[in-house]
Order: C-alpha cells, then structure tokens, then sequence
C-alpha cells in the first residue's frame, strides 16, 4: 500500500479503534423538532436552529422570491460581479441590527474566523485565546503567524498575566458562547481588560447571536458591549436565523481591510442571492417575534430543573447548549444510540472536539419544542441513564 493509502487506513483503523469513528446521519425530512431518517421520526435535540426558522415558510418564500429573479448561483465572488443587491441589503441589516457601522458577509463561521485573524495578524504580533474556542479560532491563530497562546477557560487572571508579558500588537479572540460547554464567556470583563493592556477583543458570537441579549444581538448586546469594546464581532447565519453563512460587524476601517485582504473573502464564490435573501427574512422574524428567545428560555430552565430532580450531570449551562457529561466516548456513543432506539436524535460528542476524558452528549434545544417534548426527553434520559 502506498505511503497516503497507509496513512489513512491507519488513521481510520485508530478511531475505530478508540470509538471515535463518526458517521454522518441522512435527514429525510427538514429540520425541526421532529425528523425523519431511515424512514423513522426522531424527536431531535441536536440541531442549531435555535429558534425554529430553518423551515419558516416566510424564510423559505423569501428564498423562492429571490431565486425567481436572481437565480441560484452567485456566479463570481463578490469582487469580481457576484454581490447582489440581497447581499448589500442584508449587510446593511445585519450592521444596524448589531449597532455597528459596518458588517461584511462570508460563506462560513469558519472562513470568517481564519480571514480575519490572517489579516489582522502579522509575525510578531501576539493573539490569546480560551481553550475552549471553537477550532475555526484556534486554527485562525496557528496558522496567521502571531505567537499564539491559549489560556485556561474562562481565566482572567492567567490571561492578564500572559497579556502583561506580551509587547507589540495583542488581540484576545473568544467564545460568546461556547459550543461544546455551553457557559458564556465573561465579555464585561475581558473587554475591560484588553482596554486596559491596550488589546483588541474579538468574540466569536455564533451560539449566541439571535438567542442572548435584550433585542436578540447576542452576547455582545447582553454584556452591554459596543464597537470601541469589541471592535470585531463574528456571528454565523446557520444557527438561530437557520440559513447558513456568517458575517463580520465592526468599524467602516475593519470592514473595507477585510474586504480589500481577506483572501477567504476574496478568492471564494459569494453566497447565493437567495440565501442571502432568506436570510433578511429570518432577521426580520427574529426582530418581530421575541416570543421565540422566551420560550427557549422558558425550555431551558424546565430541562435544567427536571435534569437537577434526575441527578443527571448536566454542565452549568443557561444556553440552548445543555452537555450531559459521560466520559469515555464508547460510553457516550453507546449512550446516544440507546436513546435512539426509543426515538431520541442526541449527538455523541467525542475527542478531539472535547478534551480526552469529557465525552458528552450534546443537548440542544429550540423553539420549535413543546414542554412535552422536554418532558419526555428527560423521561427517556432518565431511563437509559440508569441502564449505562
């Protein structure tokens, strides 16, 4: 066997071996509170789509509209003639929406993250980052040329140590809310302290952004945090607006860097239109009915409540994210499929999305669930954690 072929049997061998081998699940149905797949329903607690409107038939026309006129593909990037008259509106949306003079789109979370911190950084610079940030963050820092720390999760003390060691140019990238623990990160006072060492903040807001905050901005607005505090905020379009994509909010300087260096924006076909589209549509839903962020929150407190009274050792959470800790992972995947067999979609999380050691089911739930759906996941919880 040739030396590329080797390598990967090998590499795929060892994650059978360790139960850490993945497969991907075929959705037959669109997403919601109840899925089909091979033909069954599931009752699903594993999706983003924190409010619901992945399938909103506003956000769905709003698609079928724009396709009508702008087709389905962008057809460039949007340098050369791929930006849309949706792509400037919801730009614009998206900026007034989070307070900020300016907001750039990309076509992931994860091509955000890298193009902004390899054009803000350089070699010689220095960036600073929790543990826990999402590996499009971590990635972004490694591979921009910076000296690259991570700090202990949540620590400040450990970061101002290292942010006090530290000269020339420093940026501290985290987390709103992380997505595998589900607790937020402490923005007040990382926003006081990159103010006091002379570093910018830039918070990941993607589990946050349309959940937390007064209005639905995030976690930023929920800190009561602006442009000068956090001069970049990054939030994804997949998750509770249920389309896909991400952007990028902050000063008109940052923006029209981005646009004119960031090579994930500039060497990538834009977005459809449509999407895009669709996306303003889902905005728009999120600002008129507050009721959904309610009612998830009204979910979250019953799952905890009901969690406690199971003694299920469910993380300190307040999030839509709520990880039911296990261990090994063959424990955990063993764990999910019992669930599955009595109707229940719950992910295995395993190593290396969480450290060796803290496999986990990952709960996450929407406003599309009813109480009754909670209520009978606990049940079923309940049950199959006494079998493990």
């Amino acid at each position: 066997m040739e030396p590329f072929s080797r390598r990967l049997q090998e590499s795929l061998d060892r994650r059978h071996r360790d139960g850490l081998y993945r497969q991907r699940l075929t959705l037959e149905s669109s997403q919601g509170p109840v899925v089909r797949l091979a033909g069954r329903q599931y009752l699903n607690f594993c999706s983003n789509d924190y409010l619901g409107l992945a399938a909103h038939p506003k956000v769905i026309a709003a698609l079928r509209r724009a396709a009508a006129d702008y087709g389905v593909g962008s057809g460039a990037s949007h340098l050369v003639c791929g930006h849309s008259a949706p792509h400037r509106e919801l730009e614009e949306a998206l900026a007034a929406f989070t307070g900020r003079p300016r907001a750039l789109l990309f076509s992931s979370g994860y091509a955000a993250n890298t193009g902004v911190l390899g054009t803000l950084l350089q070699r010689g610079d220095h960036v600073f980052e929790d543990r826990l940030n999402h590996a499009s963050l971590l990635d972004g820092g490694l591979h921009s040329g910076a000296r690259f720390q991570r700090f202990p999760h949540n620590d400040l003390s450990a970061l101002q140590a290292r942010l006090e060691a530290a000269s020339g140019p420093k940026l501290v990238a985290v987390d709103g809310v992380f997505s595998m623990d589900g607790d937020s990160a402490p923005l007040a006072e990382l926003a006081g302290l990159c103010s006091a060492q002379g570093a910018w903040l830039m918070v990941d807001d993607a589990h946050g952004f349309g959940v937390l905050g007064a209005r639905g901005a995030g976690s930023v607005e929920a800190a009561g945090l602006d442009t000068d505090t956090v001069p970049v905020l990054m939030a994804t379009l997949g998750k509770a607006l249920g389309t896909a994509g991400a952007f990028v909010a902050g000063s008109e300087l940052l923006i029209e860097g981005l646009i004119q260096q960031a090579r994930n924006y500039i060497y990538t076909t834009a977005q459809p239109p449509a999407l895009a589209a669709a996306t303003l549509a889902s905005l728009e839903l999120l600002q008129e009915e507050s009721w959904r962020r309610e009612h998830l929150a009204a979910l979250v407190k019953r799952f905890r409540r009901g969690a406690g009274q199971l003694d299920l050792p469910v993380l300190p959470s307040t999030s839509a994210i709520q990880p039911l800790m296990v261990g090994e992972p063959e424990h955990a995947l063993a764990l999910s499929e019992r669930l599955r067999e009595q109707g229940m979609l719950i992910s295995a999380i395993r190593p290396p999305t969480v450290p060796a050691g803290t496999s986990r089911l990952r709960v996450t739930l929407t406003a599309a669930h009813s109480e009754g759906q909670v209520d009978r996941l606990l049940e079923q919880l309940a049950v199959c954690w006494r079998g493990a």
